[in-house]
């Protein structure tokens, strides 16, 4: 099991009192997007757990809200084919006895075209989780789809990605799923500029004028999100000069874009290799205006 957030974050509250719980199960083909979901969720703080037993999402529930009502008023949880057949069969059970708890479940499916699929896993490299030696990827993906039917049959929304890139899946999800905090919504990228530049890119900032830790054995295995990397850059005042001045410059303009009454703002960040540089001054932006603006996202398309 890959817990998403080891913390969950603290809620936003209202006048009106605590906020009631609202419970997003995430699931879909392997490949459609549900890894992005799931992050996108977490961003828009959902406490989030990825391949959860079906059986075990009640028990999850209780031990996050407890007694205390609207603690942790966002959940997210993401199953998929990984869970035993058996265990997929209990889902709309499930669904339906934590609704009549008071808590309101949405069930998001992603699909995919076979022929996208193909493609994803190809340039990826990554492994089907259906695979094996006597099943190709065109059979596993087909026994996938049979499997997750009655997934499709009871979803409240099933999102087709086939024709979606990365920011277009985030900023659906964050349409639908982020409601609830209206305003803008700024989204935050690193990049590696020798894969080119994110096509959907409000603002574009160069950091490879600063120092790179690639050239240093010890830091390189690691990215922008580690401690030593980040320990590293805070130390060199140039890169928390240029950190300031980004900082400055959106500030100043975002109220342009508010008053324009723009849904979102991508800031994308790139360096060489899209691993160390780029990825801090993201994760460091939106810490920063993650205190302010509420609706961040914070992505690394070479981390993913």
């Amino acid at each position: 099991m890959n817990t998403q957030r080891s913390t969950p974050p603290p809620p936003s509250r209202s006048d009106d009192g605590p906020p009631a719980t609202r419970l997003v199960v995430v699931s879909g083909l392997s490949g459609s997007g549900k890894t992005v979901a799931l992050r996108t969720l977490e961003d828009l703080d959902h406490y989030c757990v990825d391949n959860l037993p079906v059986a075990l999402i009640p028990a999850f529930v209780d031990s996050v809200t407890g007694n205390q009502a609207g603690r942790y008023p966002r959940l997210a949880v993401g199953v998929d084919v990984r869970s035993r057949v058996e265990d997929l069969a209990l889902l709309p059970d499930i669904l339906s006895r934590i609704a009549a708890a008071g808590i309101a479940c949405r069930l998001l499916f992603l699909d995919t075209r076979d022929e996208v699929l193909f493609k994803r896993f190809s340039d990826t490299r990554r492994r089907h989780p259906l695979t094996s030696d006597s099943l190709p990827l065109a059979d596993a993906i087909a026994l996938e789809r049979r499997l997750l039917r009655p997934m499709v049959a009871i979803a409240d929304r099933v999102i087709d990605s086939s024709d979606l890139n990365v920011h277009q899946l985030r900023r659906l999800i964050a349409g639908e799923f982020g409601a609830a905090r209206a305003g803008l919504t700024l989204m935050f990228e690193s990049f590696a500029y020798k894969r080119g530049v994110p096509p959907d890119a409000d603002f574009v900032f160069d950091a490879r004028c600063l120092p790179n830790p690639h050239w240093d054995p010890k830091l390189r295995p690691l990215s922008g999100r580690d401690a030593p990397i980040r320990d590293y850059f805070r130390s060199l005042p140039d890169v928390e000069g240029y950190l300031a001045d980004v900082c400055g410059m959106l500030e100043r303009w975002l109220p342009r874009f508010q008053a324009e009454q723009r849904s979102y703002v991508t800031t994308c960040i790139g360096c060489t290799g899209g691993r160390h540089r780029s990825v801090y001054l993201v994760e460091r932006l939106a810490e920063h205006f993650r205190n302010e603006h509420g609706n961040v996202i914070a992505f690394h398309r070479e981390l993913e």
